[in-house]
């Protein structure tokens, strides 16, 4: 697997040079509110301040979809992933997809 360390979201990585582009890699994952989720997330934008349950749920989410990514590239022989963005999108309502993508590589230290 990918070490972190060797994603970034810039367009090269210091102090290495790409050897190999292998194409656009992506991680997708879709997730829902439960309805417990949304009684306690509309208690707490009552008294206001951070949700933290939807706070949660959004890092659990980028995380399996990044996870997702990550494995995408080590399936295609890279050692990393440059241009790394998000992008998320409501598929119906309470219904989220959230994309990770990026550039699949291989990289030499230089």
């Amino acid at each position: 697997m990918i070490d972190q360390s060797m994603v970034t979201t810039n367009i090269e990585l210091c102090g290495y040079k790409v050897v190999k582009n292998l194409g656009v890699i992506r991680g997708i994952t879709v997730r829902s509110r439960s309805i417990f989720g949304n009684i306690a997330g509309g208690l707490q934008s009552l008294v206001g301040g951070k949700i933290s349950i939807y706070v949660d749920l959004c890092e659990k989410t980028r995380e399996e979809a990044f996870q997702h990514m990550m494995q995408h590239a080590d399936e295609r022989g890279a050692n990393a992933i440059l241009s790394m963005r998000y992008d998320a999108n409501e598929v119906i309502d309470g219904v989220t997809e959230v994309l990770a993508y990026g550039t699949a590589v291989v990289v030499e230290k230089i």
